[in-house]
């Protein structure tokens, strides 16, 4: 795969993507939404992936935000049409994406990078990352995701305070609101994501991806969520990975999950 903003590093079972647009701070535009979307679909394709890890090229950014020179003179219904389009070809990919993403934040995660490190499954930060939406200093809100997934990590009150102060949050503030999981050194971000991968490659994929499903639609209107949580756990006694994990716990060994 061949990318203008972005690149893939494979090692393994592990990919890592890294956004590299160092001179716009890894600012989103148009095309590198694409070139993600593009790599995530044929990374989770690709059976010998078992987690993806994201961040930013530099020291400075994870994503600094959007690119706004592309939108700043749209119309209503332009508007509305690049929050759809955002949303169902990144944003909502990521987090329903059956293989695990980690988003290791680098620096800055302003407006659309902040939505997109929200839309992995879980974060874990550098301690010089800021975080915040500063959407409405510019007379627009999150159109990204920003303002349904914040919420549900930090808090209905925490999260109106962020969004309508436009404010930015340092790391330690980010660990205490449940927005990011891990906070570690600028040169041990990236080992320490690599490391919180390499415990879950030791587990079923096939089970991982089971639960991500069933998480993700305790949050979405009209799905009762425990009722997937029933569906995929009945689903996994039909699965080779639950026959080895259950083989291997009463022989009191290892699993070797075959991932199907």
């Amino acid at each position: 795969m061949n990318f203008e903003n972005i690149l893939i590093e494979k090692s393994n079972e592990l990919a890592t993507i890294t956004i590299n647009r160092p001179k716009k701070l890894n600012a989103l535009n148009k095309n590198t939404i694409e070139e993600l979307h593009n790599a995530f679909e044929a990374l989770d394709n690709d059976s010998s992936t078992k987690v993806i890890i994201i961040t930013g090229s530099g020291e400075k950014a994870f994503v600094a935000g959007a690119d706004i020179s592309e939108f700043a003179h749209f119309s209503v219904e332009e508007g509305g049409r690049l929050a759809k389009k955002g949303q169902e070809m990144l944003f909502d990919f990521v987090e329903n994406l059956s293989t695990p993403v980690i988003a290791a934040v680098n620096g800055f995660a302003l407006g659309g990078g902040l939505e997109l490190a929200m839309s992995c499954h879980f974060r874990i930060a550098s301690d010089n990352a800021k975080m915040g939406l500063p959407e409405v200093s510019l007379g627009v809100i999150p159109g990204y995701g920003g303002t349904q997934r914040l919420p549900q990590l930090v808090g209905k009150g925490k999260a109106m305070e962020l969004i309508m102060t436009a404010g930015m949050i340092n790391a330690d503030e980010a660990k205490e609101c449940g927005l990011v999981n891990h906070i570690t050194t600028p040169e041990e971000l990236l080992p320490l994501a690599e490391k919180l991968a390499s415990k879950i490659m030791r587990n079923s994929s096939v089970a991982i991806s089971a639960a991500i499903k069933a998480v993700n639609d305790n949050f979405k209107d009209g799905v009762n969520g425990f009722e997937t949580e029933i569906s995929e756990f009945g689903n996994c006694f039909g699965t080779e990975d639950f026959k080895e994990g259950t083989t291997a716990f009463l022989d009191k060994r290892k699993p070797n999950f075959p991932g199907a």
